[in-house]
């Protein structure tokens, strides 16, 4: 027998790889930046901003490049991905060798949440390109993979914290990127060839052609950025919950691997739920619990229960972001479906994480940490509510 991978197994080999860095990545930073600029000295309210204008850079970054990628197949994924995370380097160079004030480090997130944060759908797309042109891609088990990345980097960044200092983990950041360029440069190269041609024949729509002409995605978008609306912040400002029922920094890394580690069993549970359930229940259910989350941490006082209550992601979060995936590749034309990709990502981490990071940012900075979760909680049932009319809307469309 040959030792060498099937094109099936490199793509899932190097995908796996992909997801694991970048989450991992991810983990070191965005795990602790509310926490570095704190300990900066910005307030809570500040740190919001910070957070938001990240997400904010992406709802006109991620469009615009999801359109050009649609326009240009000739151009590799890969290559669109590998230079947006290059870029990102250099501008976490400039943050962790200098200490810029209120608009020097607004700026520095405005810039990584257009080149690194919303990258992401191209990872989405890469993986999605070889799935329709029928390779067996295992994309849910390698976002989990990259969610138990995200949680064993998350807890021992916690003990380098302790150890060494906040701004340690931006050194660890950096290590890890550098890995993630050397697994996307490694990545297959998708040929056209590979794609059925039917699915090639379409010419790129508008961003308000898609949303228009797909009424219950557009309404699956809505429930995902309330959604979103009230998880992110609980996640973004984890450090002010676990402070504020009796933790510190350690602490914080343990929330944070509970957290994340949970995430990959909700992945391989996808798998089983999408091919008895359907997307659309899977799509419920998941929103359903992240609006429960912040309604349990706001009834939780104790630091135990907070942190044996972080598995909950499982079932949220860890089914939200498979299921979100799936759901814009198939309900939107094939030729649209690299722009459908980043309309959801508009949608959820990025006007979502505009608008909760803003709202939970000055909230707690006004009620404290109880009156944000409140918040969230209203945020995730306007989001179940929006998840059951788009069920409905589907349902209708199949029967009209």
């Amino acid at each position: 027998m040959s030792g060498h991978l099937s094109p099936g197994g490199r793509v899932n080999a190097m995908y796996f790889l992909v997801q694991i860095w970048f989450w991992g990545m991810m983990a070191a930073f965005s795990g602790y930046q509310t926490a570095i600029v704190l300990e900066r000295g910005f307030s809570s309210g500040q740190a919001g901003v910070f957070i938001a204008l990240g997400c904010f850079a992406g709802i006109f970054s991620q469009p615009l490049l999801g359109a050009w990628a649609d326009r240009h197949p000739s151009v590799p994924l890969k290559a669109l991905f590998g230079g947006c995370i290059l870029l990102a380097l250099a501008v976490h160079g400039v943050f962790y060798f200098t200490r810029p004030g209120f608009f020097g480090t607004a700026l520095i997130f405005l810039a990584l949440g257009a080149v690194e944060t919303n990258s992401y759908p191209l990872i989405d797309a890469m993986a999605m390109q070889f799935l329709n042109a029928g390779v067996e891609v295992r994309y849910s088990l390698g976002r989990g993979l990259g969610a138990f990345a995200y949680a064993i980097v998350s807890v021992l960044a916690g003990q380098q914290v302790r150890r060494f200092g906040m701004e340690s983990v931006l050194v660890t950041h950096a290590g890890l990127v550098v890995l993630l360029l050397l697994s996307t440069a490694a990545f297959p190269r998708f040929s056209r060839t590979d794609a059925p041609a039917a699915r090639s024949a379409g010419r790129a729509h508008s961003a308000l052609y898609i949303l228009k002409n797909n009424p219950a995605f557009t309404a699956m978008l809505g429930a995902g950025f309330f959604g979103l609306t009230a998880i992110m912040p609980v996640v973004n400002f984890l450090v002010n919950i676990v402070n504020d029922r009796g933790g510190d920094s350690g602490t914080l890394g343990v929330a944070l691997f509970l957290m994340a580690a949970s995430e990959l069993p909700g992945a391989v549970l996808f798998q089983w739920l999408w091919k008895r359930a359907g997307i659309e229940r899977v799509m419920l259910a998941s929103v359903v619990f992240m609006a429960l989350k912040p309604l349990l941490f706001l009834l939780c006082g104790d630091l135990r229960l907070l942190l044996a209550l972080q598995p909950i992601q499982m079932l949220g979060y860890g089914l939200f972001t498979p299921g979100n995936v799936y759901f814009a590749n198939e309900n939107v034309p094939p030729e649209d479906r690299v722009q459908g990709q980043s309309l959801k990502m508009v949608a959820t981490n990025g006007l979502s994480g505009v608008v909760g990071n803003l709202l939970a940012g000055a909230v707690i900075d006004r009620g404290g940490v109880n009156a944000m979760l409140a918040v969230c909680a209203l945020c995730g049932a306007v989001g179940v509510a929006l998840a059951l009319f788009s069920i409905h809307l589907k349902k209708r469309r199949a029967f009209a």
